[in-house]
C-alpha cells in the first residue's frame, strides 16, 4: 500500500520546489527519458532519514552549485509512485534497487548511479560534491 500523500507531500515538495519534475507514472518517466532527452538526473525519493538529512539536501545543493548541470531533473517516490519507481528500476537493469538514489541518464541510457550506500553515513556536502563531479563528467559530452 502506498504512503498516504499527506504524509509525503513536503518530501516531494523539497525536490519539486527546486526544479525537479515529478514523474509519477511509467509513461511520464518514458516521456522524460526519451532517446533525445539529453542528460537527465533521476532522483528516487524516499521517506528514510538519509533521504531527509542527506540525499535531498545534497542533490539540491549540487544543482545550485554545479557549473555543468543536467538538462532536466525528474523524481519518482519510492513507496508512493510504485509503477514509476519499478519502471525506473527496470531502466537501471544491472544496478541493484536502491532508495534513495540518484541516476544520470543520457538520451535514455543510464550513465551514472549513486546508491543508498553511497549516501548513508555521508553529509550533504560530500553527496553534492560527488554529484557535481558526475554532472561534469557526463554532462560535458552532451555539450560537445
Amino acid at each position: 500500500m502506498p504512503y498516504p500523500e499527506h504524509l509525503i507531500a513536503i518530501m516531494r515538495e523539497e525536490l519539486t520546489s527546486n526544479g525537479f519534475e515529478e514523474t509519477r507514472t511509467p509513461e511520464a518517466v518514458d516521456a522524460a527519458l526519451g532517446p533525445d532527452s539529453g542528460t537527465v538526473l533521476v532522483a528516487v525519493n524516499s521517506v528514510c532519514g538519509c533521504a531527509a538529512g542527506k540525499a535531498r539536501p545534497g542533490v539540491v545543493q549540487a544543482l545550485r552549485a554545479a557549473e555543468v548541470k543536467p538538462d532536466k531533473a525528474i523524481t519518482v517516490f519510492a513507496g508512493a509512485d510504485e509503477a514509476a519507481v519499478a519502471h525506473v528500476r527496470n531502466l537501471l537493469a544491472g544496478y541493484p534497487p536502491s532508495s534513495p538514489c540518484f541516476a544520470l541518464f543520457r538520451d535514455g541510457k543510464p550513465v551514472y548511479m549513486m546508491h543508498r550506500f553511497q549516501i548513508e553515513g555521508r553529509n550533504a556536502e560530500l553527496i553534492a560534491g560527488d554529484l557535481i563531479g558526475a554532472f561534469a563528467e557526463h554532462g560535458a559530452a552532451a555539450a560537445q
